[in-house]
């Protein structure tokens, strides 16, 4: 991959001699290699994947046309020491936002350089707008979870525990072909539903409860995201009010999308329409959020974004009503920024489902 070349120019434009990434999606996005451990090494005359033995054989597999080192016993700071004095590097780059403090005072204490100089998110941006290859892995994840909604519903039956049912979703998402679950799936039901990010429990499901199911995959190192709320038997009047609030302000929310609007502009679509309807205090996250190689990525789908989002950007959109000792409903899709709108890559059903 030649997304080194892109790293390149960061470092151009912020006066560096090279860089070290170890953010473990950018490491993927930039050379391909997806070891556990490593940083890439990136200047304007080398591009080096450094690992340990354990990952040596991976890297000269994935991070084609990329330098592989592997460390010896005295470790990374030893191997990039060796280099730094061969590259004459002086001013080297690290990734902030991704490194432990007592990793960067290692770096600084062991490295012979004039200056480490933080790159904040220069590198992570570069991941912002998907390619077609990207968008169509997105798009496989998220098939993968509409199948797996589409047969949940035939297994859920009162009496289940929230964790079976759970346990059962991240099953058939490896059965359908996803390499594994891009977060721990949420199943809540009744006043667990309150708790946009509730884990599972023992707690058994049971008739007249709301039940949300939050859940995702990875397809070749690209995630997934939906939720659905269904009603376990009969829906009461007001589930139905607020379920039908949630789905208008989604509706709403998903025709508004389009490039050259602020994400905090198309969150204030769904916001308006639940904060009007008299549930100001009960939409209290974001209505959605970017993913790719990382199930939260930027820019999101706000009341705080200024970004502007742009063609070729994956956004969730989700927006819920949680009412706390009633219940709660979430109702999430993954959408493709197009240049005149928007794809919407889940086509699990929307209307109100009762079990």
């Amino acid at each position: 991959m030649n997304n080194y070349k892109r790293v390149q120019e960061i470092n151009k434009k912020l006066g560096l001699d090279a860089v070290l990434v170890s953010n473990g999606c950018n490491m993927r996005y930039i050379s391909g290699f997806t070891g556990e451990t490593g940083y890439l090494f990136i200047s304007d005359r080398h591009h080096m994947v450094i690992t340990d033995f354990r990952y040596t054989y991976q890297a000269e597999m994935e991070a084609e046309g990329y330098e592989i080192v592997t460390i010896g016993s005295g470790g990374y700071e030893e191997a990039i020491n060796e280099i730094l004095k061969n590259d004459n590097v002086k001013r080297l780059g690290f990734e902030a936002k991704d490194m432990l403090y007592s990793k960067y005072r290692e770096l600084k204490d062991k490295l012979n350089v004039d200056e480490l100089v933080p790159v904040n998110d220069e590198i992570t941006r570069l991941r912002r707008i998907k390619t077609s290859r990207e968008i169509e892995y997105i798009r496989q994840a998220e098939s993968i979870g509409d199948k797996v909604f589409a047969e949940i519903l035939d297994f859920i039956r009162p009496g289940m525990t929230e964790l079976e049912i759970a346990a059962r979703i991240e099953y058939l998402l490896k059965v359908y072909g996803a390499q594994r679950t891009s977060f721990p799936a949420i199943v809540a039901s009744g006043v667990n539903s309150s708790m946009p990010h509730a884990v599972p429990t023992e707690k058994k499901i049971e008739y007249g409860d709301f039940l949300t199911m939050d859940f995702g995959c990875v397809y070749n190192g690209y995630c997934s995201d939906m939720t659905r709320t269904i009603v376990i038997g009969k829906a009461s009047d007001r589930q139905k009010e607020i379920y039908n609030l949630v789905l208008k302000a989604q509706l709403a929310a998903l025709e508004a999308i389009k490039p050259g609007l602020k994400g905090k502009e198309i969150d204030k679509v769904a916001r308006d329409i639940i904060y009007n309807a008299g549930y100001e205090g009960c939409f209290g996250h974001g209505l959605g959020h970017s993913v790719g190689l990382f199930i939260h990525e930027e820019p999101r789908l706000s009341q705080n974004e200024e970004d502007i989002i742009e063609a070729g950007m994956v956004e969730t959109v989700e927006p819920g009503i949680y009412i706390r000792g009633f219940g709660g409903v979430r109702i999430e899709d993954l959408v493709v920024v197009t240049g005149d709108g928007y794809e919407n890559l889940t086509h699990s059903d929307k209307t109100l489902i009762e079990l």
